[in-house]
Parts: C-alpha cells; structure tokens; sequence
C-alpha cells in the first residue's frame, strides 16, 4: 500500500475533480475522509476547521447516507451536507467493512483555486457514531441501487430537503470540542 503524505502547505495529493466550494466524504482501506474544498478561505475558516468547535452528524433516506457537518467560523447558514457515493465506485475502489476498524475520521480543508492543503485534523468518533456509520456503510455495500439511480434519488432529496433538515433527522450526531494545541515552550 502506498503512503500519501497530506502536509499542510502543499500541493493536496489527491485529484480535486470538482473546482466548487463543498464537501465530499468517502470512505476507503484508509478509513473515512472528509475533505472541505473552498475556493477561498481566510485565516479564521483555517483556524475554526483546525481547532475550533464541529458538530458531525449522518442522515439516512432512500439508501443514501449524508454526512453532515457544522463548522462555527465557516459556515453562517449552519450545516452542510456530503453523501457518502458507494454505489458509484468501481469494485475495486469500494470500501471493505472489515477495514474500517478504526473510529477516527480525517477531516482536509483545501483551496480549490491553488489546490493546497490549508489544515487538516483528526476526530475520534463516538461508539454510537462509528456504529451507525459502518451499518450504512454496510448497507450501502449490499444495495443494488444504479449509479443513475443514485444520482436521481440524490436531486430528489436536496430538492426537498435542507442540510439543517437532515440534521434535524441525523441517525446520530456527534460534537466535536473546541481544540487548541499546548503553546510550545519558550527557550531561556
């Protein structure tokens, strides 16, 4: 397996093949990642992503999972949604259950624009949070859903609901505190 290093300040190693601001949330043998793309961010979107307060959450409906999130300092309008797309992976690229072993999730800002890697940050999920996640994630693996089926379903639920809806309606959700690293000491 191939390491890929994510070092803030550079070049964000994965292909970003939409330009606009938004999220997408995919789960492979890496785990889960969220990745934030904005087109442009200031120092307080870099900080309120790296340190500040975050609430996570995931929403079900038509065999379609949402990861939502709500990040103070980013976002006035609140929440944000990001379906979780399986059904249009090829096999071979489809997460495997029984590596999602680790209750963590990785969360990557990005300016679209310049495609570098503005912050990044680790959050342990809950028991109840990782539980619900893999079964829709197991759920999700089993569904004989088209990916133009998926699609469908996709514009019929964003047209009918808000990302604040879905919240409303999370499966759980999960909030994340606010977390400022230790000043590093001062030399005498």
């Amino acid at each position: 397996m191939e390491y890929t290093n994510f070092q803030v300040g550079e070049k964000f190693p994965l292909p970003i093949q939409h330009q606009g601001d938004g999220g997408l949330f995919q789960i492979d043998a890496n785990g889960c990642m969220f990745i934030l793309q904005l087109s442009t961010a200031d120092v307080i979107a870099v900080e309120a992503f790296r340190t500040g307060e975050l609430e996570l959450g995931l929403y079900e409906q038509d065999g379609i999972l949402f990861f939502l999130y709500k990040i103070d300092g980013i976002f006035k309008d609140g929440w944000g949604d990001s379906p979780l797309g399986i059904q249009l992976l090829p096999p071979g690229l489809k997460p495997i259950l029984e590596d999602l072993q680790e209750p963590v999730i990785h969360l990557y800002l990005v300016n679209t624009q310049l495609q570098i890697l503005l912050a990044q940050r680790t959050v342990t999920l809950t028991d109840e949070f990782f539980t619900a996640l893999k079964a829709a994630v197991k759920n999700q693996l089993e569904s004989s859903m088209t990916p133009g089926a998926y699609v469908n379903t996709l514009k019929c639920i964003w047209s009918e609901k808000t990302s604040k809806a879905m919240s409303e309606k999370a499966i759980v959700r999960q909030k994340v505190a606010l977390s400022i690293p230790p000043m590093a000491a001062k030399p005498h």
